[in-house]
């Protein structure tokens, strides 16, 4: 007797199969993979926009490598509802919350001030925080939003927080970015935006300005044993996109999305390349790179402009009233 298969569970199964073939398809697209074990069991890290997204599940990764991670943060009730989470998953008690706002250079200080007196060591920076095409504003000292939080607030910390670095090396910096500033220009007649504000325009000047700064530094520390590299998390599913117009659009969520999801990577995803440029030992000697799927890659013609890059570092030491030269 041949028994007849219920077309219903054979349309349920069709659709597990697609499903499944579906995920694991987005995973292999969008998986940075690294298979090494190793622990940071008492290396000391920052990670700056820690609460959610990619700096979330930055933090996730290393503590359950067992190291000490300070979550440098805007809005500490968020952050402390993340670490609670995040010290229950990973059974690492020394997760931290601390405050820190990079669009206020007084908070910044504050800060790195409250660091040192704390901890005595620092063995990765890893500077995640960042804004994006966002409304015209500036910081609290003056400065456009996505210049002064994405490029100035991290070129202060970083300088602020380099003698500790130093004392801990071998240690490393790691600057998140975008393929974008592939696209920036620094306008040296316009740097601030006062006279024209175009957010994309601001927000790409800030990514090369990540590039620029990533550049000039790593040959400020050549022989410290401290690198720095910039690195491209990939486009990931995280609320940096929130004030871009296709990020609630009723046509993009119904057009766009479907078919643009199976490229884009979860924030865990998104992680991959930025906690595995800190801890990898295959990169302990490279520096001064632009980091894409874990390798470095070739850089656009305005991230080699030695004279920007050396003009943009004086201009961030005036802006952030720093003196390092």
């Amino acid at each position: 007797m041949v028994w007849a298969v219920p077309t219903p569970y054979l349309i349920g199964s069709a659709i597990a199969t697609i499903g499944g073939f579906t995920f694991l398809t987005k995973d292999l697209l969008n998986e940075n993979r690294y298979e090494g074990k190793g622990k940071m069991t008492d290396k000391v890290v920052i990670v700056t926009g820690a609460n959610s997204g990619i700096g979330k599940e930055t933090v996730r990764s290393l503590a359950k490598r067992e190291a000490k991670v300070i979550m440098a943060c805007r809005d500490l009730h968020k952050c402390e509802a993340a670490r609670q989470e995040l010290v229950l998953d990973t059974l690492n008690k020394h997760i931290y919350c601390r405050k820190c706002d990079l669009a206020s250079q007084k908070s910044i200080r504050q800060f790195a001030e409250r660091f040192k007196k704390e901890f005595k060591e620092l063995h990765v920076l890893i500077n995640n925080a960042g804004v994006m095409n966002c409304p015209q504003a500036t910081t609290k000292d003056g400065i456009e939003m996505q210049l002064g939080v994405n490029h100035m607030g991290h070129f202060l910390l970083t300088n602020l927080l380099l003698d500790t670095l130093k004392a801990s090396a071998p240690s490393r910096i790691v600057n998140v970015t975008s393929a974008a500033y592939a696209r920036g220009k620094i306008k040296l007649d316009d740097f601030n935006s006062e006279k024209k504000y175009n957010p994309d325009e601001a927000y790409k000047q800030s990514k090369l300005a990540n590039v620029l700064f990533t550049l000039e530094l790593a040959k400020k520390l050549k022989g410290t044993g401290v690198t720095v590299n910039a690195v491209y998390p990939g486009i990931s599913d995280t609320d940096i996109y929130r004030n871009m117009s296709y990020h609630s659009s009723f046509i993009s969520s119904v057009f766009v999305k479907p078919f643009t999801w199976l490229f884009i990577k979860s924030a865990r995803q998104g992680a991959q390349p930025v906690w595995i440029a800190a801890i990898d030992p295959k990169l302990k000697d490279v520096t001064g790179c632009y980091l894409s799927k874990g390798k470095p890659a070739e850089l656009s013609k305005e991230a080699k402009d030695e004279k920007m890059a050396k003009w943009l570092w004086l201009t961030s030491e005036k802006w952030t009233k720093l003196e390092t030269s």
